[in-house]
């Protein structure tokens, strides 16, 4: 077997789904007291999209087939499939398990991870230990969110911030040289619950002001801990949450905001699917690509946060 070199992974393709019913500010204006200026200039959304009797399986299933196919990937090669999601069909089996059930995989190793929004970097750093290792050379990983399920359309304050979608990235080491780095983190104990059990609530407040620090922390770190300016960046892809979280996490680190790949005027907070979405229309968008420096940073209920360095 060949000696794989530590640390590298091979992006060697993206893809994304999101389900066609859409869900607008001026339609959430007939079903709350809100407004389309009110929403956008809080949070920088428009519209949304909803998911109408598919599932977060059918999500994944859909992102991952868009990224077989854009690369002309012979699935069978893929041995490892990872879903990032807090919101699986069952409790169990896993929506990974289900993926590979479509896929007409056998015999792979297939598991969940939950750490909400935060999932997918959480996901790829594991992926990438894998595919590092000895056994696995081809991961599928995914983030796959249906947060519509859960979304208390009675509420102003959250019914307008969520939307479903799915994002894949299909890697594998290589003898290239291709780096990663990951930063993961979390708190239990913090008075700051964002909580997903018959509907979502949360302490938006509060949620904001975490997040506003714990992103400029987790992008501080990682450019920090690879010696990376903020001229050596690429791009940055942050989770979808809020624009103004993002806005203040650029100018706390005087960087440019033009250096965020932003696209939650579209999509809303999908969680677990927001970065690989947003990734996928990057990656794709690119001709070019060597050795670009790419960060991915994220936070999320649990509370979870996390950063990516990617070599792409």
């Amino acid at each position: 077997m060949m000696k794989k070199n530590k640390n590298n992974i091979k992006i060697i393709s993206t893809g994304r789904y999101v389900p066609p019913g859409t869900l607008s500010n001026y339609d959430l204006e007939k079903m709350v007291e809100t407004s389309d200026e009110w929403i956008y200039s809080r949070t920088g959304i428009r519209s949304r999209h909803i998911a109408n009797g598919e599932k977060t399986s059918d999500l994944a299933y859909k992102a991952a087939c868009n990224a077989i196919e854009k690369a002309n990937y012979d699935a069978s090669k893929i041995d490892l499939i990872l879903v990032a999601t807090c919101t699986g069909d069952y409790n169990s089996p896993s929506v990974s398990c289900l993926v590979q059930a479509l896929l007409g995989l056998k015999n792979i190793a297939c598991f969940d991870v939950n750490a909400a929004c935060s999932g997918f970097i959480y996901a790829l750093s594991v992926a990438t230990q894998m595919v590092n290792g000895s056994h696995y050379n081809s991961a599928l990983v995914i983030g796959a969110d249906t947060l519509s399920l859960y979304t208390d359309y009675q509420d102003r304050n959250t019914c307008v911030l969520f939307g479903d979608g799915a994002g894949a990235v299909i890697i594998e080491n290589t003898e290239e040289n291709k780096p990663a780095d990951f930063y993961l983190s979390a708190r239990g104990d913090l008075d700051l619950p964002i909580l997903i059990n018959s509907k979502i609530s949360m302490e938006g407040r509060k949620i904001y002001q975490f997040a506003t620090k714990i992103m400029v922390y987790s992008l501080d770190k990682i450019m920090k801990d690879n010696k990376l300016t903020k001229d050596d960046i690429e791009i940055i892809i942050p989770h979808q949450a809020n624009l103004r979280i993002i806005e203040r996490a650029a100018n706390s680190l005087d960087i440019n905001i033009e250096k965020f790949y932003i696209n939650i005027d579209k999509y809303g907070n999908t969680s677990a699917a927001s970065i690989p979405i947003a990734f996928d229309e990057y990656y794709t968008s690119v001709s070019k690509r060597s050795d670009k420096k790419v960060i991915f940073v994220g936070f999320g209920g649990g509370l979870t946060w996390g950063a990516a360095m990617l070599t792409i």
